[in-house]
């Protein structure tokens, strides 16, 4: 195999990353590795670097992260179907994955078409063909590796629960790392040095291959392991057959027969710790604990463990329920600072914010082809040319002609586009004389609160306030969220309600925006609902206000734009005004005082 970059014991740092990827050599059947971390960690190099320490002729396949579906699947060759008239299928990236390793940098950017076939070829082991009048099915059982940087998003919770290991946290490199890694870098080892590395490594993976099918793990340390992912708020038995493979893979790598403490202690570590949707306990986590090391030459005092080839006959002296115990310690005990930021906590928190993928035929990312009209679409050329090739000496013959290609109205194919639209959200908040000073602060908490999960999911967010006589649109629709912040900081108080004319401007600036590509729009609105100035302000008549609100409430609903309307007033001195305008916009309504910002946030999201 071709050395790719740095030999993978070369790599600084990423210890527990390291040994991560090792269990997969050991066992494919775990499915895969991914290793979230900023940008800069070195996670793209240790993942390239790991082609070198597999067997020779193990297939190493980058997939690109603007792929297409049918770079996927694969299809007809054009090249030989134009050339022979032959119709012969084309293998995919996945299929010529097959028996080694899909690498996929920035996972979460993936478009949702292509990570919905990553999924289904997981869990298959094998990419179905139909298209272009073909069908067939391809193996494509490969070991998944990828990467991905968290402040760029998460990637799906169906998609991460088919791969078996995610690292947990990969800690940011301190100064004596930094300089380490630039050493390596400058003062290169010899290739013939890396080469020697490498095949040690090579050689460790496949003894502890060999020994993996006679590896114990006995039913007590099952219990224990499916004990634990339920405390820790964890659905399906995929996790516990992974969490089970990982601590049988690690004691194949260190060379014992059965599995022990140390292997199920790094199995939770890997596997179920990522995936904790609740913490054991409300204690607060401390300092990161040193990563789990490669291995090394066994130590003297191992031999207690593996100096027998024999299984032993001994099963584990503690009960499920006190490995259980000793797993939950070993969890809380490496529990990360930024626990929130672990992947299955941060879209626990974010799944019901789902943002929507349109299909369309003239904006977005190309993703697949289809039969249609020029007239309407943009010409997809390849797979044009795949429709007429297999009729090419049928057609020349019939027309006596020497054209390189003849083609028809039947095989022209236009492109497809995905056009991730995102949401506009549209806060409108009462700035008037009527908002508390203390609900003012209530309510900007909550906005803050909502700027924060629309930059996680990329949305757009636009500011508008009303008071006196007029409302202002202190923020266009932006991505960004510390504009956002900045206005909403300097809001000033005081004056009439407006809130016909903060309506009418919502209304508007949606408008606008639709016509620009984005569908999704919601109003969230922050008042008492206490409107006292008509869209003519010189105009305080309650009826004709009243009126405009509702020609305003049909108008917003007919452009089926979302709305919540979050209640500022306090009970003793409300009429119920800011729960009749959630009903005319036939939006949710949420009471300021009784709600916390995240269950705000989460309901605005819903």
């Amino acid at each position: 195999m071709n050395q790719r970059g740095l030999s993978f014991a070369d790599v600084v740092g990423m210890d527990l990353a390291k040994r991560a990827l090792l269990l997969l050599a050991v066992d494919p059947l775990l499915g895969g590795v991914v290793i979230p971390a900023s940008v800069g960690s070195g996670k793209s190099t240790l993942a390239r670097a790991f082609a070198n320490i597999l067997p020779d002729d193990t297939p190493f396949v980058e997939l690109p992260v603007n792929a297409t579906e049918d770079r996927l699947i694969g299809g007809l060759d054009l090249e030989v179907a134009l050339s022979t008239g032959k119709r012969v299928i084309e293998k995919g990236l996945l299929a010529r994955a097959h028996g080694g390793v899909l690498y996929v940098d920035s996972l979460n950017l993936l478009d949702a078409g292509v990570s919905s076939l990553l999924m289904d070829t997981l869990s298959r082991g094998a990419v179905v063909i139909e298209r272009e009048g073909l069908s067939d099915i391809h193996p494509a059982a490969f070991m998944l590796v990828a990467t991905y940087d968290q402040t760029d998003g998460e990637v799906s919770m169906e998609l991460l629960d088919r791969i078996g290991v995610i690292v947990p946290f990969v800690a940011q490199n301190d100064a004596e790392t930094r300089a380490e890694v630039v050493r390596r870098i400058v003062q290169k080892k010899r290739a013939e040095e890396s080469g020697d590395e490498n095949d040690l490594l090579r050689g460790l993976i496949l003894a502890a291959r060999q020994l993996l099918p006679n590896v114990i793990i006995y039913d007590e340390q099952l219990d224990a392991l499916a004990q634990t992912a339920l405390e820790l708020g964890i659905e399906g038995n995929r996790v516990d057959v992974f969490a089970a493979r990982a601590a049988i893979a690690n004691a194949a790598l260190d060379g014992r027969s059965d599995v022990q403490e140390q292997d199920l202690k790094l199995a939770a570590k890997l596997v179920l710790m990522p995936r904790a949707t609740r913490l054991p306990e409300d204690d607060v986590p401390p300092e990161e604990p040193p990563e789990q090391q490669l291995p090394k030459e066994e130590p003297k005092n191992q031999a207690e463990n593996s100096d027998s080839e024999e299984p032993p006959d001994d099963k584990p002296e503690k009960t499920p329920e006190e490995l259980q115990e000793l797993l939950m310690e070993s969890i809380e005990s490496e529990l990360p600072k930024n626990i929130l930021a672990m992947p299955f906590m941060q879209q626990r928190k974010a799944k019901a914010g789902k943002r929507s993928a349109s299909e369309n035929s003239k904006r977005g990312r190309y993703v697949r082809s289809q039969p249609g009209d020029l007239r309407n679409g943009k010409l997809a050329l390849v797979p044009t040319l795949m429709a007429a090739a297999p009729w090419q000496k049928a057609r020349k013959h019939a027309r006596a002609t020497d054209a390189k290609v003849v083609m028809t109205k039947d095989d022209i194919r236009v492109k497809r586009f995905r056009d991730k639209s995102g949401t506009l959200f549209v806060f409108i908040v009462d700035s008037s004389g009527s908002m508390a000073l203390n609900r003012m602060r209530q309510a900007k908490g909550a906005v803050a609160q909502l700027l924060q999960n629309a930059y996680v999911h990329r949305d757009q967010v636009a500011l508008i306030a009303f008071r006196g006589k007029k409302s202002e649109l202190l923020l266009p629709p932006s991505q960004s969220v510390e504009r956002a912040k900045r206005a909403l900081d300097v809001l000033p108080t005081g004056g009439g309600t407006p809130l016909a004319s903060a309506l009418m401007l919502a209304y508007q600036t949606v408008i606008q925006v639709r016509s620009k590509g984005m569908k999704q729009a919601t109003l969230v609105l922050l008042t008492d609902g206490r409107a006292n100035t008509a869209l003519d302000a010189s105009q305080t008549d309650k009826q004709k206000i009243a009126k405009e609100l509702q020609d305003l409430s049909a108008m917003i609903r007919a452009e089926a734009i979302s709305s919540v309307v979050i209640d500022t007033q306090v009970n003793f001195v409300s009429r119920g005004e800011a729960e009749k305008l959630a009903a005319m916009l036939d939006g949710k309504y949420i009471y300021l005082p009784n709600a916390r910002a995240e269950h705000i946030a989460a309901a605005v999201s819903a």
